[in-house]
């Protein structure tokens, strides 16, 4: 569910691409992101800028009067989508103008259903494995998921960089930067999609032994897992697709086409699980297959959209990577990925503890997860519209309305997951029999429930406020934050408290994390540093011609 280095400089044709951009464009661009920089400064330093700037705004006037006022947008949001962004179905929300709390839930839940969506890959393949294979098999996939999450954590950086990135120079009225973005943001993920899918095929097996991964179920974890990694590409392509779409304000288009690779994923696993018809009998890696089919129509389906929209043309251009845009991506999502490689090396360490309780309890922590993600799903959609209103309206320049949308998301992120979390806490038995009936594992499961699920509040905050930061493309408190909640909170106490408490103990520590985590993102947002981070400044697009003119 994330990023590498290897950037190549493109400067001479992004002085070609600016030049050619129409005459007088130089001097319009510049003024525009001489006014992105007074975003977030001092009120006495913002007054000197402008004064300064006066007599360089007029240069744009032909610009400005050519742009509709934002009351005229209001009224045509999806017009005014459409000339931003070239696309011609107008699916893009300008998130500037119009009703935050509207803007938030219209945006939120086509992601809450496309994260549903997502996590049902590994939910039904779980529960059909669960159910058929038995506890082995389950603790097999169970296993799988922190290992895929941690080879592929760097890339969904990149990921979320390609959001913030694509709202902001949306939001600031910069069609070209987005595509631009987007193809640099194609081109890096078809890369390490092919270097991290080679690594995953030959280092399944080493990496399974090395987090104590029991003999009864390394053979099915290392087959589930080798499918998986195989097909690595399919995930990335979708998700990439995902990332653009979020940060041009549109939602509901990959939920669609998720919805069509779920339905496919479903029909699928039981054929290649069980081997019915022509297909051969595959157990565990029968389920990874199909999941991976899945995921790779829902990826071709996208890029077919993003051609037809007209955001990509299938030519060299589509994977073209532009050295400027690639630092702005690795300057965001670096730190990002490395917020995800530190939650999956978490995640890895903490399955280590639990594999030493047995198959059992390894399989109640895997059920326990699963319905973590669904449990986690209203806050994290919530997180991810927060980004892109956050990352639009900071484009702008409008932060008025980025206090609102925080605030308003604060009311809904918290308000959805207690209901959550008191459902989980009335009935944890129920939820677990519904992938395994299994005494030991539910039991296990149950508490796991009961404890973990006290804490899906601080959970949801979190989610929302790291959401607020990487709109505003400063993600390096949130990589600190993870790492002091992870591996100075989380992995000591369950390392600690399973000696004393078995493995209540680890469920407790990973319930205490988020309280600690969800305090610090809370106080670095309290401080207002990250307002001065917004990635679209002066030194955003390289400058035409600049010598000429001086």
């Amino acid at each position: 569910m994330l990023d590498s280095e290897c950037i190549s400089s493109n400067d001479s044709f992004q002085r070609k691409n600016s030049a050619a951009s129409g005459a007088g464009d130089g001097r319009e661009h510049a003024a525009v992101e001489r006014e992105m920089d007074l975003v977030g400064k001092p009120t006495g330093e913002a007054t000197a800028m402008t004064e300064r700037t006066s007599e360089q705004a007029s240069e744009s006037q032909e610009k400005s009067a050519a742009r509709p006022p934002k009351e005229a947008q209001a009224k045509s949001g999806e017009e005014s989508a459409v000339e931003t962004t070239g696309r011609s179905r107008g699916a893009r929300q300008d998130f500037t103008v119009g009703s935050i709390p509207k803007h938030l839930i219209t945006f939120a839940v086509p992601l809450f259903l496309g994260n549903a969506l997502q996590a049902a890959y590994n939910t039904v393949d779980s529960i059909w494995v669960g159910r058929y294979l038995g506890s082995q098999g389950l603790a097999a996939v169970s296993v799988s998921g922190p290992v895929i999450f941690a080879l592929v954590a760097l890339v969904m950086g990149i990921g979320m960089a390609t959001t913030t990135l694509v709202a902001q120079y949306s939001g600031a009225g910069q069609p070209d930067m987005v595509k631009r973005t987007i193809a640099t943001s194609g081109g890096l993920m078809l890369l390490l999609g092919i270097i991290l899918s080679l690594l995953g095929v030959f280092l399944r097996t080493p990496i399974l032994l090395l987090i104590n991964t029991p003999p009864d179920v390394l053979d099915m974890a290392s087959g589930y897992l080798g499918v998986f990694m195989a097909g690595l590409l399919a995930m990335f392509f979708y998700n990439g697709f995902s990332a653009i779409m979020r940060g041009l304000g549109d939602s509901r288009t990959p939920l669609v086409y998720l919805a069509y690779a779920t339905v496919l994923n479903i029909i699928l696993d039981p054929f290649m699980i069980f081997g019915w018809g022509p297909f051969p009998e595959m157990g565990v890696a029968g389920a990874a297959l199909a999941t991976v089919i899945a995921q790779a129509v829902s990826g071709i389906l996208g890029i077919r959209y993003m051609v037809r929209s007209g955001l990509v043309k299938l030519d060299r251009s589509l994977l073209a990577l532009d050295g400027f845009i690639a630092k702005k991506l690795f300057t965001i999502g670096l730190p990002a990925g490395v917020q995800q490689v530190v939650v999956s090396m978490g995640m890895l360490t903490l399955t280590s503890i639990v594999n030493r309780f047995g198959s059992a309890v390894m399989a109640a922590f895997g059920v326990g997860g699963r319905l973590d993600q669904f449990a986690f799903m209203p806050a994290m959609s919530v997180g991810l519209s927060v980004t892109a209103l956050v990352g639009q309206n900071l484009g702008a320049g409008l932060h008025e309305r980025v206090k609102k949308t925080v605030k308003w998301a604060a009311y809904l992120t918290v308000g959805i997951t207690s209901v959550v979390s008191l459902v989980v806490l009335v009935m944890p038995g129920v939820l677990i029999s519904i992938f395994n009936s299994e005494p030991g594992v539910l039991i296990e499961g149950a508490a796991y429930l009961r404890i973990v699920g006290s804490a899906y509040v601080p959970y949801a905050l979190m989610f929302m406020l790291s959401g607020v930061l990487r709109g505003a493309g400063d993600t390096v408190p949130s990589m600190f934050i993870s790492l002091v909640t992870l591996w100075l909170v989380r992995i000591p106490v369950a390392a600690y408290l399973s000696g004393l408490m078995g493995s209540r103990g680890i469920w407790l520590a990973i319930a205490i994390s988020p309280v600690i985590g969800a305090s610090l993102n809370y106080a670095y947002f309290r401080s207002g540093r990250w307002k001065n981070k917004t990635v679209v400044s002066s030194r955003s697009v390289p400058q035409p011609s600049t010598e000429a003119e001086s």
